[in-house]
């Protein structure tokens, strides 16, 4: 007990265990903190991640998979008057030759996205054709009203 009468700052000493526990409460708790936010940004990362993978499977099968795929094929407007011009849009993937039928006022080559011009003089139904070159086709076909 001489030793803690001749100590010169005896108030610490009553304090110091607390102040002990304290601080170990509180790293525990910044730990835990740290632990959280690291486990968030994993799981974010891990959602962003799988929708970048979402996002290419979708890619990959609209554009065909590989195979030729005819992505739109649409006419507007719908309804002409005889000698009006319309326009004939169309978009292909995976192809190597384009052909539409009857051939429209332009030329027409494989892409994600052309429209081209077309009069026709009656009501037509127009046929676009894709092939991949490797004996792989697809057809779709779309109707303009003449009046």
């Amino acid at each position: 007990m001489a030793a803690y009468e001749n100590e010169k700052y005896p108030a610490l000493r009553k304090v110091l265990p607390y102040t002990t526990a304290v601080l170990i409460i509180l790293a525990i708790y910044v730990g835990y903190i740290v632990f959280q936010r690291w486990q968030e940004r994993r799981e974010a990362a891990r959602q962003e991640s799988q929708q970048v993978v979402d996002s290419a499977r979708k890619t990959y099968e609209a554009y065909g998979s590989g195979q030729v795929k005819i992505l739109n094929f649409t006419i507007s407007p719908g309804f002409i008057r005889s000698g009006d011009t319309a326009m004939l849009c169309y978009g292909v993937s995976n192809a190597k030759k384009v052909e539409i039928s009857p051939k429209p006022n332009n030329g027409v080559w494989p892409s994600l996205a052309r429209c081209v011009e077309t009069t026709p003089k009656q009501t037509t139904t127009y046929t676009i054709n894709a092939d991949d070159g490797h004996g792989h086709t697809e057809t779709k076909t779309v109707t303009v009203q003449v009046q």
